[in-house]
């Protein structure tokens, strides 16, 4: 059985129809989808800075990570394959101080341009584990850039979420925006929530929590329902087809299943509840609040459950297909 779940914004300059299969349910907006929530600049911009600053100071807590630690996955003379540690930032951020997966891979192969960050064609969230692609030359970083640019690199993710999950596969197709009550985080994206901002100033809030939802869909495939302390968890692996940003947490917490151990999307965390839906939209199989609550206190201090497992794409210079796996640590 398939499930497909289908929420587009009206009026809005992107949607979601590309990628919407003929038997998807009727969409669904919010019911005040003509009224307008009132937002103030100054209230965003304030809340945007202060989580930027809370991030900023979260980036410098990356674990350090040498030439030597690398877990070398594939390498020639134009890429390098790794499979990351969770706990480590990809790139070092503005404080180019940061320990980074990016800089241990420089460490160790260099590049022909000489720059560190002319290496970087995709990167993982710090908490999240797994394969990351470096290019070495420039054509590898110009024709990988192309390949990620026109979504001909697979990526699949295993991860463990809270509840278990009904149905054994199926789609999650909802549009995402940036969260103006959350920012800068991602939620999915409303006719209501997209009206709201059109009186904000993009000089003081910056042009990308402005900018048109995005179109997003992330397939699952059930794994395995298994009990992790007493607690009922789902273990996925989770195609990103669009791959937005914080796309696979939003897209699990909207039905209901946020990631284990996500303290930014799950529950209680720092963006809004849900992916930003009301409880009402979620499906009948959704994690309760208690189950959720007690999920967390039972991953306390462990790093968030969701690693990139595989990756393939055609080599950016041979032109070989190549496909890469790694073993989930959790």
């Amino acid at each position: 059985m398939r499930l497909f779940w289908s929420l587009s914004a009206i009026a809005v300059a992107s949607s979601v129809s590309a990628f919407a299969p003929a038997n998807t349910v009727p969409s669904r907006t919010s019911s005040a989808v003509y009224s307008t929530v009132a937002v103030a600049t100054s209230d965003v911009k304030a809340k945007q800075d202060a989580t930027l600053t809370k991030l900023a100071a979260r980036d410098q807590q990356s674990s350090a990570i040498s030439k030597d630690d690398l877990n070398v996955v594939f390498e020639d003379e134009h890429i390098v394959v790794v499979s990351k540690p969770a706990g480590v930032l990809t790139i070092p951020g503005k404080d180019s101080s940061n320990p980074s997966l990016n800089k241990a891979v420089f460490d160790k192969y260099g590049s022909e341009s000489g720059r560190m960050d002319k290496m970087v064609v995709h990167r993982l969230g710090m908490d999240t584990s797994g394969l990351v692609v470096f290019a070495r030359t420039n054509a590898a970083l110009r024709q990988m850039n192309t390949l990620f640019r026109t979504r001909k690199v697979t990526r699949k993710y295993e991860a463990l979420v809270c509840g278990h999950i009904s149905q054994d596969e199926g789609s999650i197709d909802l549009p995402l925006m940036r969260d103006y009550e959350c920012p800068p985080y991602m939620r999915v994206s409303t006719d209501e929530h997209q009206r709201a901002l059109i009186d904000l100033d993009p000089n003081q809030v910056g042009k990308k929590i402005l900018e048109n939802p995005k179109d997003s869909l992330t397939k699952y495939q059930v794994l395995a329902r298994e009990d992790m302390g007493g607690n009922d968890v789902t273990r996925l692996m989770l195609t990103s087809i669009s791959g937005r940003t914080h796309q696979l947490n939003v897209h699990c917490a909207a039905i209901g299943h946020p990631i284990v151990g996500d303290s930014v999307y799950g529950y209680g965390g720092e963006a809004a509840s849900n992916g930003g839906l009301n409880e009402s939209e979620l499906p009948s199989d959704k994690a309760s609040e208690e189950l959720q609550k007690s999920i967390k206190e039972a991953s306390a201090g462990k790093p968030m459950c969701v690693h990139a497992k595989s990756i393939s794409f055609r080599h950016p210079v041979t032109k070989e297909d190549l496909s890469f796996e790694s073993s989930a640590p959790f």
